[in-house]
């Protein structure tokens, strides 16, 4: 939804009370309350907790690193020996043309996305989101004072990329694409990304390109998108790339994340960011990260788990008419449940309380908030196609997830 305020206004940021909290947060804090009152566990498929856990060479790097003192401040930017580390890996499997000057390490890519944003905001600055998106994307874009813009997706859930060059406005904007995606499982091929790098280009927009679950791409090759501007001048370079060490490498709780700015230009603004707002990386954890890039034969076998249970669990959901197809990559499937008479909120809660499955209600990956001439939220709708739809996480225990399918399917037999 396009905001009123006129061009060249400048722009508060939202009051933090007013903008939307992130569902999947409210579905653990369901959990909790189901737990506690029926004193056995849910059956947890709304968050991605993986089954495979990190390779045991990272647990070593962390305790060798306190036995040996190495627990104090590095850079802002990260250590050099783990970014030289990166750059070998950006250069070698994604195809970059980048060096440590344009690489950050983060606390998490969830942190690393937002110290990009904060990197691109301007005043009255938009950002393009995709219609159906990871609602902590939404509320990064609002508490750095980005405003919201949302683009349509086609019959596969990725960027209609013909309506996103029909949306009108003269605002800078930011294009925030993500592949494999969350929540969709859509995955953008080689051709869909270069229209929309052009688009970009054409209309001189930046783009922060979010590939957390890189490893995770199931029928075609993921591409990075940066790796597509291989032959375009540094200066006119404009892709931000985010990634996670915790999807192929099963560290979630660890907290460990890198970026890349597309110039020297670029990596100033981030590097400030970085400076203000983390100090640095923690030490231990960045040894870490050297340590799991050295395993790269993980990565293979957790993609092959995930592939496995997504082909073989989920596919009662097919029969059942919940689920389209199969998710194309990442670790979610949407569903739809519109054709059993109740939304998607409704369709969660009694699953929860009757069946003991958890899984995230849709309409909390579809909200389109009202920023105001002020930048403040007056008002948050949401897409009213989502209300049907539901996230279901498949990256854990192939059982678990084939029970929690099942429970899911006789429970829509009953409506």
């Amino acid at each position: 939804m396009m905001s009123t305020q006129a061009p060249g206004a400048v722009s508060a940021r939202p009051t933090v009370a007013d903008i939307p909290p992130s569902c999947v947060h409210e579905v653990f804090r369901a959990v909790t309350e189901y737990e506690a009152a029926h004193g056995v566990p849910a059956l947890g498929l709304h968050v991605g907790e993986p089954a495979f856990r990190p390779p045991a060479a990272v647990a070593d790097a962390v305790l060798a690193a306190v036995r040996d003192g190495r627990t104090g401040y590095t850079t802002a930017e990260g250590l050099l020996e783990l970014r030289s580390a990166l750059v070998d890996k950006l250069r070698t499997r994604n195809g970059h043309d980048t060096d440590t000057d344009l690489v950050f390490v983060t606390p998490g890519s969830t942190q690393g996305l937002m110290t990009l944003m904060h990197a691109v905001a301007a005043p009255d600055a938009e950002i393009l989101l995709p219609s159906v998106h990871w609602p902590i994307h939404l509320q990064q874009s609002l508490l750095t004072g980005l405003r919201p813009v949302f683009y349509p997706l086609d019959d596969r859930m990725r960027p209609d990329v013909d309506a996103l060059a029909r949306i009108g406005g003269d605002r800078p904007r930011t294009l925030l694409l993500n592949s494999p995606n969350n929540p969709t499982g859509a995955v953008c091929g080689e051709r869909h990304l270069l229209a929309l790098l052009d688009l970009a280009h054409s209309r001189g927009w930046t783009v922060i390109s979010d590939e957390a679950y890189e490893d995770f791409a199931y029928d075609e090759e993921h591409i990075s998108l940066a790796r597509l501007e291989r032959n375009v001048s540094p200066h006119q370079r404009r892709v931000f790339s985010a990634f996670s060490f915790s999807k192929g490498y099963g560290m979630t709780g660890w907290r460990l994340g890198y970026v890349t700015a597309p110039n020297e230009r670029h990596a100033a603004a981030v590097r400030t960011v970085q400076e203000a707002s983390i100090m640095c990386p923690p030490e231990p954890v960045q040894l870490a990260g050297i340590a799991a890039l050295g395993r790269p034969e993980c990565l293979a076998a957790n993609k092959a788990m995930v592939r496995h249970t997504r082909d073989t669990a989920l596919r009662p959901l097919l029969d059942t008419g919940l689920l389209a197809r199969l998710p194309e990559g990442g670790w979610y499937a949407l569903l739809d449940c519109r054709t059993t008479g109740l939304d998607a909120d409704t369709f969660a809660a009694r699953l929860l309380a009757e069946h003991g499955v958890a899984l995230a209600a849709g309409p909390g990956f579809a909200l389109r908030p009202l920023v105001d001439a002020a930048g403040q939220v007056r008002t948050v709708d949401e897409e009213p196609q989502a209300r049907g739809l539901l996230r279901l996480a498949f990256c854990g225990e192939t059982e678990t997830v084939r029970e929690g399918v099942s429970r899911v399917a006789r429970f829509a037999a009953t409506l």
